[in-house]
């Protein structure tokens, strides 16, 4: 295998890693280990470009020393990329290969899920490196999904309270785009609390199951964003909200599980000029995070996880009141947040 570290300014250490028998093609970002050792999962996506990925890697990993900030783990920010395409190229090969890469940075990064990587895969990893998690094991831990959809529907919560002054989601419409894992559980967990659902993915069988299983309305990726309801759960890649998007939408709350939903910073300040509340997405989203560092930590129960998830909703309102209190968008806002915490760690240090 070969690594290549690359000049990466403000990442703590970014590591191309190859290795042809393989077909190993990934690169390891840590951007800030303040907290602890960068803990981020790793992406099997057919990148068109190197630059796509790394600029890709870049922002998750950035993004996800704010998540686990804000997520009340002793962790930093990492994220992996491996350039392939999941469905085709994926071999357990590949994997042990990467366990491998992971395994090299002695404990700087620890692993776990993200688009195109299962349980089953983890463990795969898992065989070459202690450094990988988010596998369910005598009943803790294991697959971030379902943790991940109920943090996103307790924060939508406690943002339609704030917006409409409603204690539930009951005769409210959600758009979501995306159906996989976390957004198929969402849509469950909406269903069942009464509110109303449109669904789009790429994905026509997973479309077909939504409007099957919860009545779901349906729209195609494109117009998602577009169609007239209460709230906007942007659950696939990420950029949903962008110039071209932002025109379009008439959700009054953007509450979703996708990293990076906002393509550009100022997507933050526009929102809050067109009357949209924003749930800062590495806050709504970080309840997968938050399981795998509490099992990496030894300290997961049932009961623990219940109460971080939870607390999610509380989070979100501290950044509402903020927002409100310092006139400032509620993404800037979280950011500040996170950074207060980082800040505290480090003098701690």
């Amino acid at each position: 295998m070969k690594s290549e570290v690359l000049a990466v300014e403000g990442w703590r250490k970014v590591v191309h890693f190859t290795d042809e028998s393989a077909g190993l093609n990934a690169i390891i970002a840590v951007h800030d280990a303040t907290l602890g050792p960068g803990c981020g999962g790793c992406r099997i996506y057919p990148y068109a470009s190197f630059e796509a990925g790394l600029e890709d890697v870049k922002n998750l990993s950035r993004g996800m020393t704010y998540k686990n900030a804000m997520g009340g783990i002793p962790f930093g920010g990492g994220k992996a990329v491996i350039f392939a395409d999941p469905k085709t190229d994926k071999t357990p090969e590949l994997l042990k290969a990467f366990g491998r890469a992971v395994d090299s940075l002695e404990g700087l990064y620890y692993t776990a899920e993200d688009s195109g990587v299962t349980e089953a895969d983890l463990a795969t990893i898992r065989s070459v490196t202690n450094y990988a998690a988010g596998m369910e094991k005598e009943g803790v831990g294991g697959n971030p999904s379902p943790f991940t959809a109920r943090g996103v529907w307790r924060g939508m919560q406690a943002a339609a309270k704030r917006k409409f002054g409603v204690d539930s989601l009951k005769d409210l419409t959600v758009s979501i785009l995306g159906v996989g894992a976390v957004g198929m559980d969402l849509a469950r967990l909406i269903h069942e609390e009464g509110g109303k659902l449109v669904v789009a993915d790429v994905n026509q069988a997973a479309v077909k199951e939504a409007v099957e299983r919860f009545g779901a309305e349906t729209a195609t990726p494109e117009d998602a964003v577009a169609v007239d309801v209460d709230i906007f759960a942007p659950c696939a890649l990420g950029g949903a909200i962008n110039v071209d998007t932002l025109a379009r939408l008439k959700a009054k709350i953007i509450a979703g599980a996708a990293n990076n939903q906002l393509k550009t910073p100022d997507m933050d300040q526009a929102l809050k000029d067109k009357g949209v509340l924003y749930c800062p997405d590495y806050v709504i989203n970080g309840a997968g995070v938050i399981s795998v560092g509490l099992e990496i930590l030894g300290t997961w129960t049932t009961s623990e996880m219940n109460k971080r998830i939870d607390n999610i909703g509380a989070m979100l309102t501290d950044i509402f009141n903020r927002a409100e209190a310092e006139n400032a968008p509620t993404g800037a806002i979280a950011d500040k947040m996170a950074l207060e915490i980082i800040a505290r760690g480090r003098k701690a240090a």
